[in-house]
């Protein structure tokens, strides 16, 4: 596999904001006294009439950002993943999402790349109770870069939208021309099964930094000769329902990975979706059902499954079924 310069995806939220609040008077940043964790700091540093530090108060900063919204503003509110989809839970559902408001949740330091900060910091769980919500988007970015053009897209779509991104620096996979649109899966390796004609033994849907980790599998899978396709589904809601019936026809078998917990994800979503459009064979390779631990990211990311070998051999295990 290529090697990748590693850079932390927060930064690539920072960098949309800059231009965001660079750009549009109507953008606003709050933060939950975690500011330099987000990257928001750099938003306080440059434009400080665009931020908001609202302390330790994620409830506080949702209602805020709600009344920002009904006056027209664009609010960013950014805190670590675990706090504002757990606690500030009953202010995003039924004061941004009952009034479709278009406030934008940035939720950083999600899924095991917190590391040592173990479970209690590890947001495992966000993208279920995000995505359960009705009006609400859901995205999970790759890398620093898609980061930076999912919060520029957020900003621009209509709205709640929740942001999911880590803390550890990880392979920039992407480059500036890499297309992102929201609702669209992005074509990483393999057969285009969008494309007429064309099949794969496997079609492998990742997001987050699994992305990578499934284009790592797809090339070990191509040296046994088994083809496979990969997906970048960074939009968990809505799902890119086109690119899932396009691989449900052309492969024998799908998988999915992800940096959460296997109930209520990303793999939940295209099962849920997949069993009444075009039923087919699915493995979903994620946490089982498991609190995360303190331990490195790449610790954790062996005990609890989350590489390319996992994946080819999910992969591997449904072909040979």
């Amino acid at each position: 596999m290529k090697e990748y310069k590693a850079v932390p995806m927060r930064d690539g939220y920072g960098n949309a904001l800059l231009k965001l609040c660079a750009a549009d008077p109507k953008v606003m940043v709050l933060d939950a006294d975690v500011a330099k964790s987000t990257r928001t700091d750099w938003i306080k540093k440059e434009y400080p009439d665009h931020f908001l530090d609202m302390g330790i108060s994620e409830q506080d900063m949702v209602g805020t950002a709600s009344g920002m919204a009904l006056g027209g503003l664009i609010p960013f509110c950014s805190t670590y993943g675990v706090f504002l989809a757990g606690r500030a839970w009953d202010q995003i559902r039924t004061t941004v999402c009952y009034n479709n408001l278009n406030v934008k949740l940035g939720g950083a330091h999600a899924g095991l790349s917190v590391g040592r900060d173990g479970a209690t910091h590890q947001a495992l769980e966000d993208v279920a109770i995000m995505r359960v919500l009705p009006n609400m988007t859901v995205v999970v970015p790759c890398d620093s870069l898609e980061t930076e053009k999912a919060t520029l897209a957020a900003a621009a779509y209509p709205g709640p939208v929740y942001l999911r991104f880590g803390r550890e620096a990880v392979p920039v996979i992407t480059d500036e021309d890499t297309e992102f649109e929201i609702g669209r899966a992005r074509h990483v390796s393999g057969p285009e099964l969008r494309n007429a004609g064309e099949i794969a033994d496997a079609a492998i849907f990742a997001n987050g930094p699994m992305v990578r980790e499934a284009a790592i599998a797809a090339e070990k899978l191509a040296a046994e000769g088994i083809t496979a396709a990969v997906y970048d589904l960074h939009t968990v809601k809505p799902l890119d329902e086109e690119a899932l019936l396009a691989a449900a026809e052309s492969a024998k078998v799908i998988v999915t990975a992800e940096e959460h917990q296997l109930a209520g994800g990303m793999g939940g979503a295209v099962s849920e979706f997949l069993s009444v459009r075009h039923p087919v064979l699915m493995r979903m390779i994620g946490v089982d059902d498991s609190f995360g631990e303190s331990g490195s990211p790449d610790q954790l990311y062996d005990k609890y499954g989350l590489r390319a070998e996992n994946i080819a051999a999910a992969a591997r295990g449904a072909l040979g079924r």
